[in-house]
C-alpha cells in the first residue's frame, strides 16, 4: 500500500481516498497499484456493503495521471507499456468489483479521474466539480476500453465533444449528458453520499452483484444469456431471497447477509 491512498472502514463503508492533494490528487503509479488490494479487502468484508471512492481535500476527486511521473515512467515503449499494464489492472478490478462503488466528487475530476468515476455504479458530485478529458492537449491517446466507458456514460455525440474540445464541464452540464447521476451542495456532499450507501446497505447484497454484472454483460453485442440466466438462479437459491420473501409477508425490513 501508499499514503497516496488511503483505506477506512466505516460500518456498512469502505473508503478508499485518493491522497495527493498537492497535486490535486492525481494518481502515480504506486496509487494504480493500491487499487486493486484496497477493493479485494473491502469485497472479502461481508460488513462492507458499499465502496466510497473519494479524493483528500476540497479540490479534487482525482485530476488525472500525475504527469509528473510521465519522463519516468512513461518515456520508452517498455516503460509505457508497464505503465499501462498497472493502470488497466486497477481499472478492470474497478470494473469487476462485485459490490457497488460510489465516487464521491468535488472539484476537479480529470482525465484518467473521470476514467475511475465512470467505472464506479454512482457518481454523486458537489457543485463545484469540473469535468474533462484533456487529451487533445496534450497529444496523449486514449485506450479504447476508456473511450468505451465514456461512450456508454454520454453516447458517441457528447464523447466527440469532450474529446474534440478537450474543455471543461461544469457539474450541471455534467448531469444534462448523464456524466453524474447526482449534483448536490458543497456542504451536503457527504450527507447525499451517506444517504445512497443506506439505502444501497440495506438492500441483497446477491441480487446487487447479479445486477452489475448482467447489466455489464448485456452491454456487449451477443452477450451470454446462459451466464446471464446462471447469475440470477443464484439469487433465487439464496438465503437472503428467503428471507426477503419473509419479511414482505411479515411486513418487516429484510435482513440480508449475502448469502
Amino acid at each position: 500500500m501508499t499514503e497516496r491512498l488511503l483505506e477506512k472502514k466505516e460500518g456498512a463503508i469502505g473508503w478508499i481516498v485518493f491522497n495527493n492533494p498537492e497535486r490535486r490528487n492525481a494518481v502515480s503509479i504506486d496509487m494504480w497499484q493500491a487499487i486493486p488490494p484496497a477493493l479485494a479487502k473491502f469485497e472479502a468484508d461481508p460488513e462492507v456493503r458499499v465502496i466510497v471512492l473519494t479524493g483528500a481535500g476540497d479540490k479534487a476527486f482525482v485530476s488525472g495521471a500525475d504527469i509528473s511521473q510521465f519522463e519516468k515512467q512513461r518515456s520508452s515503449e517498455e516503460a509505457v507499456r508497464r505503465y499501462d499494464e498497472i493502470g488497466e489492472a486497477a481499472q478492470a478490478s474497478l470494473a469487476a468489483c462485485g459490490k457497488p462503488v460510489i465516487a464521491m466528487i468535488r472539484g476537479y475530476c480529470l482525465g484518467g479521474g473521470l476514467n475511475i468515476a465512470l467505472l464506479c455504479d454512482l457518481r454523486i458530485a458537489a457543485e463545484d466539480a469540473r469535468f474533462g478529458i484533456p487529451a487533445a492537449k496534450m497529444g496523449l491517446g486514449y485506450r479504447a476500453s476508456s473511450m468505451k466507458k465514456l461512450v456508454d456514460a454520454v453516447g458517441a455525440p457528447y464523447a466527440r465533444e469532450i474529446m474534440i474540445t478537450a474543455r471543461q464541464f461544469t457539474a450541471s452540464e455534467a448531469k444534462a449528458i448523464g456524466l453524474v447521476h447526482k449534483v448536490v451542495p458543497v456542504a451536503a456532499l457527504e450527507q447525499a453520499v451517506r444517504e445512497y450507501v443506506d439505502l444501497i446497505a440495506a438492500n441483497a447484497p446477491l441480487t446487487m452483484r447479479a445486477a452489475k454484472r448482467i447489466i455489464a454483460e448485456v452491454s456487449n453485442s451477443g452477450y451470454d444469456e446462459e451466464q446471464c440466466r446462471a447469475w440470477v438462479k443464484e439469487c433465487f437459491e439464496s438465503e437472503d431471497y428467503a428471507e426477503g420473501r419473509r419479511a414482505f409477508m411479515e411486513k418487516r425490513k429484510p435482513h440480508f447477509r449475502g448469502r
